[in-house]
């Protein structure tokens, strides 16, 4: 199932690099910072991706206004959303919509469908913000490293205490604790961030500078969009640009794998050798302190019949991160295997027990709606990230 996506590399990894120090190394400049963020207003006021139609609000009155329960509200309104009695929605990754869009075409992705959640909701009286989430990456076989980097769903309270958590594509595989609520317009920056890819993939260059540099204007500090735009850039042959905005994007995240392998590519193609290996090294460290790369490691040996290779590689994973269920179940499955039933009923518990201790602990399932029992306070990614230091 493919999920709200902002950007795919797909990076080639080498085994022998050269080391610098890649944070110092980068300059600000106001010159070409002022190319980039050269706008004074939204230069696309005119789109509300929240606006919700008078006939629209009529039929959310009709079917859920009666009601006063709040439980019950957020319970309908999913009803609403996706029964094929009333609007059906279906997933599709080919566009994102404003609210109404979606509406009429009643297919959408991620974002679409949570511009479509928010309004309602709110027009409902419920309350509803936007909540971003990383996914799990994975790695092909070769080792290259393919990024899909976010997915957003939406949240909210009823009862004043009670929280929930509504998604379009529950069965997607999540990354544990990343959830963060974002702003509105930190959403509208990735509305924009959307249509540019879009735009880009459309071989639009022109249209993608526009929508990148405007998801700029609301967020500066979006590092994907501007490892966006810098693709952009490249495309039409503005180097200088194009290198300013990757390195951006790395100083803003310096957990953006896509900026650091979109920095080797550029490095390569310019002929800068000792650069691009650097970056390349990078990723491979990148790779290193990554717990989802171990565990998609220890699949692949998995998958060749390599028992003791996978279990190392779960245990690696496991030891990196403690709080994916994923990870005990994987190597509960080797220690099955290898005859040790003891220890593996032992990880089955303790993941079972995990989910069961911290309600902000996703299991893919096909349910579209969490009801969140316990107050717990918005997840702001304590136990996934990663930074990437390096030595002088």
């Amino acid at each position: 199932m493919k999920t709200l996506r902002f950007s795919i590399v797909l990076v080639l990894m080498l085994t022998r690099c050269t080391s610098i120090d890649l944070e110092s190394e980068f300059l600000h400049d106001n010159e070409l910072q002022a190319r980039v963020l050269d706008q004074t207003s939204d230069a696309f006021a005119d789109i509300d991706p929240l606006f919700l139609s008078d006939e629209l609000k009529g039929q959310l009155d009709s079917y859920i206004g009666y009601v006063r329960d709040e439980r019950k509200r957020v319970e309908l309104l999913q009803d609403f959303l996706y029964d094929e009695a009333n609007l059906g929605i279906i997933y599709s990754a080919e566009k994102t919509h404003t609210a109404m869009e979606l509406y009429n075409a009643r297919s959408g992705n991620c974002l679409s469908a949570m511009n479509l959640y928010v309004a309602m909701a709110r027009h409902l009286g419920i309350e509803a913000r936007f909540q971003r989430v990383d996914v799990q990456p994975s790695w092909d076989k070769r080792g290259g490293l393919l990024v899909l980097s976010q997915h957003i769903n939406a949240t909210g309270r009823f009862d004043q205490t009670i929280r929930y958590v509504a998604d379009f594509t529950p069965e997607i595989a999540l990354q544990q604790l990343t959830s963060k609520v974002i702003s509105d317009t930190q959403a509208r920056a990735l509305y924009f961030n959307n249509l540019g890819v879009e735009a880009l993939v459309a071989h639009n260059y022109e249209g993608a500078i526009a929508y990148f540099k405007n998801a700029l204007f609301l967020d500066p500090e979006n590092a994907i969009a501007w490892n966006n735009v810098g693709a952009a850039f490249n495309r039409v042959g503005d180097r200088a640009l194009a290198q300013y905005s990757y390195r951006t994007a790395f100083e803003l995240d310096g957990n953006s794998a896509t900026a650091i392998a979109n920095l080797a590519k550029f490095y390569h193609a310019q002929g800068d050798t000792r650069r691009a290996r650097a970056y390349e090294l990078a990723i491979e460290r990148f790779n290193a302190m990554n717990p989802y790369y171990h565990y998609a490691q220890g699949h692949v040996a998995y998958g060749e019949g390599d028992l003791a290779l996978a279990r190392k590689a779960f245990e690696r994973a496991l030891a990196l991160k403690e709080e994916e269920p994923d990870f005990y179940v994987a190597l509960g499955r080797i220690y099955f295997e290898q005859g040790d039933l003891v220890a593996a009923r032992k990880l089955s518990r303790e993941a079972e027990e995990l989910v069961l201790l911290n309600e902000e602990i996703y299991r893919p399932s096909n349910s579209r709606l969490r009801v969140l029992e316990r107050e717990s306070g918005d997840a702001e990614g304590a136990g996934g990230g990663l930074r990437i230091i390096f030595a002088h």
